[in-house]
């Protein structure tokens, strides 16, 4: 009976075929998911030996025991008046389905949960239905090419609309990779060379002013005051706030330490990039906003905002249902809370602070994509360390920064809400 069996830690198939066992090894490790991945390629061996149709070298192009089963030579036919045919395509390598599963098994262990998700998605609705059935080495570039024009006709999540030039490169990146891999291992030149990428539209920033912010912080509901207050003077991404755990706040050194984040719903353990795990250090604003918080939710939960039953805010929710309504009440335009991180990398650079210091704060590797992106907030080059935005806020206002935090805390204390909590009410 065919199984799935390990040898030093590695998975390979074990079957029959013409009443010859056959071995046929993998570099996966021996793993649920991996065994899972292969058990689905096996069912397809089985069923394909069953009607009579499977090919040992079309399956496992690379193995010797291709070599006892190649069918034999036909006889050559009589002398007839030749008929010109065409020629028959080669196919090189396994059935890109199989290959496909192959090449995830081995690359998901080097990713994200919520990348692994993606890719799955990305192969199970795009690239298996468009190219399952052909073999890795009969793909051609107009293939290619063809794929992604129909791309562009599908629709997208949003109703009228079609998918992005940035969707359908991420979908086509996912296949080029599968067949740089597979043309590599069963030596054919890749059909995704000079395909470039369709240009996607650069998307403008819409950072607030910091009347705006002060605006927004002084009228929104005091249980998200800390909340906001945070988002725009550190720049943290949404995953990154709203994962962020008690036990990354070091109020001894003033420092947000960026080390997990939530994305879909779930923890991750790492950040987005390995300049994503930084520290963030706290302004007063923010200092004094996570002390406050502290008094509220320190006891209640891992995680420094959330709901009253301790788990972690949802981040849909609170833009639904706290952030538009907030913008509409004030009459601002309509901008994304993404807008929060582009707000604070302007204030500093409002503030003169060293781009330098400002992309180690955002997360950046270089200060590129700060000259890129806000490249006329830049009044000045200074070479300070946070000092000048401190500056910044102070001659802002003549009312203290902190302004109501105190007085929030009675209330925090007492009503912990949250989109959530809303529901039970």
């Amino acid at each position: 009976m065919a199984s799935i069996r390990s040898n030093n830690g590695k998975l390979f198939w074990d079957f029959r075929y013409r009443g010859v066992r056959c071995r046929e090894y993998t570099l996966l490790d021996d793993a649920p998911d991996n065994r899972r991945k292969m058990a689905k390629v096996l069912r397809k061996i089985e069923a394909d030996i069953e009607a009579g149709c499977f090919d040992y070298r079309q399956t496992f192009p690379n193995s010797k025991n291709a070599d006892k089963f190649d069918a034999a030579p036909l006889p050559k036919a009589p002398a007839i008046a030749p008929v010109e045919r065409p020629l028959p395509v080669v196919q090189v390598g396994p059935l890109f389905k199989n290959f496909a599963e192959i090449w995830f098994g081995e690359m998901s262990v080097s990713w994200r949960r919520t990348y692994i998700r993606t890719v799955r998605q990305t192969l199970d609705k795009h690239l298996l239905p468009a190219f399952g059935e052909k073999g890795v080495g009969s793909i051609r570039r107009e293939d290619i090419l063809g794929f992604r024009s129909q791309l562009a006709k599908v629709r997208g999540r949003k109703q009228g609309t079609l998918l992005s030039p940035r969707r359908i490169n991420a979908v086509t990146l996912v296949l080029k990779q599968v067949l740089n891999e597979a043309a590599d291992r069963f030596d054919f030149n890749t059909p995704s060379l000079r395909i470039k990428p369709l240009k996607i539209k650069r998307s403008d920033v819409h950072p607030f002013s910091l009347e705006e912010v002060r605006q927004i912080v002084d009228n929104v509901r005091v249980d998200f005051r800390n909340y906001y207050t945070v988002r725009f003077f550190t720049g943290m991404r949404t995953g990154e706030i709203d994962g962020l755990k008690w036990k990354y706040v070091d109020f001894h050194r003033r420092l947000i330490l960026v080390r997990e984040s939530r994305v879909g719903g779930e923890q991750e353990a790492d950040a987005k990039t390995s300049q994503s795990l930084r520290d963030i250090q706290m302004s007063e604003p923010v200092y004094q906003a996570l002390k406050s918080q502290h008094i509220a939710t320190g006891k209640l939960s891992e995680f420094v905002f959330c709901n009253r039953d301790g788990n972690p805010l949802d981040a849909n929710n609170i833009t639904k249902r706290v952030w538009y309504p907030l913008l509409r009440h004030l009459g601002m335009e309509m901008r994304n809370p993404y807008q929060t991180r582009h707000t604070a990398a302007t204030l500093w650079l409002a503030a003169g602070e060293n781009p330098e210091w400002i992309a180690r704060q955002m997360g950046h590797a270089t200060t590129e994509m700060l000259f890129k992106v806000y490249s006329r907030y830049v009044p000045n080059l200074t070479r300070r360390d946070g000092s000048a935005f401190e500056l910044l806020l102070q001659q802002s206002s003549s009312a203290p920064v902190r302004h109501s935090f105190v007085a929030a805390n009675e209330v925090l204390v007492k009503n912990i809400t949250s989109i959530e909590g809303n529901h039970h009410a």
